[in-house]
């Protein structure tokens, strides 16, 4: 399972309204991307990269040199010197801010919860527009200069693709439809819960904005994804419009995106958002707790929006009670985007 930031609905767009040289860049990084996975479909799990499980925190970076060959020259590890790269050293703290949250405020060792290492490989060839977790590592690009810029340099991003590698360690959401769609939305919410914990920001304090930064000036739009708004993150007249749903009656039917998982989370994002919002305070604490446990324990590979909302009803009901504020913040949640309990 390949993960990628930047859904592919938004490159295609770029293949058709872009100029002749985003075109070019968007078009290389749809078939660098769809090669890589075919590649690792038929090799499975990728060998070059061990995750033999050590006590605590462990990171090492590796620089791709703008090539497609992975993991590349390592160049930085646990402990050692801060790197003259800005995309090294990004990706180095990023990588253990996102351990220390679940470390902290879970107990989680690490991406499978017994100290995996956490591997991630920067520059990933020449102006290459993404970011994913394949299975065994993270892999940054620079982005193109123009449209993106380093994939690095958003907390939330490098949350959200090392999400995708608890997900894979626990209920291992199927990548397609709603158990996609739950997929995408869970690295979401954790992605904006790591940034929310280092700005320490409580729930009506945050942007709710997934990859706010990632895009350059001259692009109209804040972020790739917006979880308090969804359909509103950007609308330009290259990357197209924001095609998020935010509510069950704008469900999107389509083949493309792995049958939506990018463009349906719209809808358990914002039903994350409204729970969090109705339970106040720091939303990891609560509201995290509830989507942590229910992930971890409750979750199965075929799960759909409807077993999302009965399963975090049921915890947030088992962890608080049933008649609590929190319960009945999820229950109005999930009411909230079109989803009765």
């Amino acid at each position: 399972m390949i993960c990628t930031i930047v859904p592919s609905h938004i490159l295609k767009e770029i293949t058709c309204r872009g100029s002749r040289d985003q075109k070019e860049k968007a078009l290389e990084t749809l078939i660098q991307t769809e090669q890589f996975r075919g590649l690792r479909n038929a090799l499975g799990i990728l060998p070059f990269l061990t995750a033999v499980p050590i006590a605590g925190k462990w990171r090492t970076l590796y620089d791709a040199g703008n090539k497609f060959s992975l993991p590349g020259r390592m160049v930085r590890e646990e402990g050692g010197l801060k790197n003259r790269d800005l995309a090294v050293n990004e990706a180095y703290e990023g990588s253990g801010i996102h351990y220390d949250f679940f470390k902290e405020t879970y107990g989680r060792d690490s991406l499978d919860g017994k100290g995996f290492q956490l591997h991630s490989s920067v520059h990933y060839g020449r102006h290459y527009d993404n970011a994913f977790w394949n299975g065994t590592q993270m892999v940054y690009g620079d982005g193109d200069g123009d449209l993106f810029d380093r994939f690095t340099k958003c907390l939330d991003i490098i949350g959200h693709e090392l999400t995708h590698g608890i997900v894979q360690f626990e209920a291992n959401l199927a990548y397609e439809g709603q158990a996609g769609a739950l997929n995408e939305s869970f690295a979401d919410v954790f992605g904006s819960l790591v940034k929310q914990y280092k700005n320490r920001q409580k729930a009506e304090d945050a942007d709710w904005l997934i990859g706010e930064g990632l895009l350059k000036a001259k692009v109209h739009g804040k972020a790739l994804r917006s979880m308090k708004e969804p359909g509103t993150a950007y609308d330009d007249p290259v990357l197209g419009k924001d095609p998020q749903p935010a509510h069950m009656k704008n469900y999107v039917e389509t083949y493309d995106d792995n049958g939506g998982v990018h463009i349906n989370s719209g809808i358990p994002n914002r039903a994350f958002y409204e729970a969090s919002i109705r339970i106040g305070g720091y939303a990891w604490e609560k509201a995290g707790q509830i989507w942590y446990v229910a992930l971890r324990d409750r979750f199965k590979a075929a799960s759909d929006f409807k077993d999302a909302a009965k399963i975090t009803f049921s915890v947030a009901s088992e962890t608080f009670g049933k008649n609590s504020k929190e319960a009945k913040a999820v229950s109005e949640a999930w009411k909230a985007v079109g989803i009765k309990i």
